[in-house]
């Protein structure tokens, strides 16, 4: 697992306080796309629990696994009582139970490529559903974003995340949706967009920024540096694109 992936522990409670949430159409989205009933699921890469709440609140009985401590004892904050939880990245879970949902919020980049799948499609009931949804946070007005980047660059040339699997940002099948169809465990790929839009404190925007692992990797002095200059030119403010991209996939029954 690369190390930015277990670098949010140190901001465990930013995390939770600045990052968004799920808005509550995820769920609905996912109980239809499955058109079965959906009482199980476990969640690869938890974090503080935003979308462990979302389908706990909805009746399914969540298995929330984290591979970093920190970000464990956050969520077990906020999750209902009947969530279990577990330290474990995802490479490390071993077959047993099976599940009727395995998701994914804003974490599968983080996950070990080879084998990906195969040990994705080992935690699901035949027929069951994997859901992957997340999605970048920008700046709606681009005179912000232009000065936002002019501010960075000096310090960091990109906060972004590539796709993992090099695909174009303006293919109409966006990673993991392409992955999924090349995939021999799983059928019917579906991608849809949860169109949302934000507004930000100048502040809180900081803060988010503080939340993403492009700057968590910076040493200290930088990142202090790096958000100063950076709300020195935003608005009072900000207005963000906060699009949530969802994949979904069924396990092929016969595998």
């Amino acid at each position: 697992m690369p190390a930015r992936a277990l670098s949010f522990g140190m901001v465990a409670e930013q995390y939770e306080r600045y990052r968004p949430g799920y808005p509550a159409e995820l769920v609905d989205l996912v109980l239809s796309y499955a058109d079965r009933p959906i009482r199980t699921a476990l969640e690869i890469g938890a974090g503080t629990g935003k979308a462990t709440r979302l389908f706990a609140g909805a009746g399914v009985t969540v298995t929330a696994t984290e591979p970093d401590e920190a970000m464990l004892a956050e969520l077990r904050k906020h999750v209902p009582a009947g969530v279990e939880t577990v330290r474990a990245s995802f490479e490390d879970l071993r077959p047993g139970a099976k599940y009727d949902l395995v998701y994914a919020a804003a974490a599968l980049h983080w996950t070990t490529p080879d084998g990906r799948w195969s040990r994705v499609a080992a935690l699901l009931e035949p027929g069951g559903v994997f859901a992957s949804f997340g999605g970048p946070t920008q700046l709606v007005d681009p005179a912000v974003a232009d000065a936002v980047c002019a501010a960075r660059v000096p310090f960091l040339e990109s906060d972004e995340i590539p796709s993992p699997d090099g695909t174009p940002p303006g293919q109409a099948m966006q990673w993991p949706g392409t992955e999924l169809q090349r995939s021999e465990w799983f059928t019917d790929v579906r991608q849809t967009v949860i169109e949302r839009r934000l507004t930000m404190s100048a502040r809180d925007y900081v803060g988010h920024l503080s939340t993403i692992s492009a700057y968590l990797a910076l040493p200290t002095p930088k990142q202090e540096q790096v958000f100063s200059q950076i709300e020195q030119v935003l608005p009072a403010t900000v207005e963000l694109s906060a699009d949530v991209i969802v994949h979904l996939a069924r396990r092929r029954p016969e595998q």
